[in-house]
């Protein structure tokens, strides 16, 4: 698991999870799985619409959790 990527669900997180915080756990996971930092510009295409696959999946994902005993805000 990739240690920069930090739980983006309450309670773990006080507040619902920013674009910017969802981006970035992306960016780091697919960092991750593909093995480059930055990629070369003949895959920046592909790098670029991973991270946001990854992205609208977590954010998916954060909007249909259900977390028992949290509080409703």
């Amino acid at each position: 698991m990739c240690r920069s990527i930090k739980t983006l669900r309450p309670p773990a997180l006080a507040e619902e999870a920013t674009e910017d915080e969802i981006r970035a756990a992306a960016l780091q996971y697919v960092r991750k799985v593909s093995g480059f930092r930055a990629p070369a510009a003949h895959n920046q295409e592909v790098f670029d619409r991973a991270v946001a696959a990854v992205a609208a999946a977590t954010a998916e994902l954060l909007g249909g959790l259900e977390v028992r005993g949290a509080k409703a805000g």
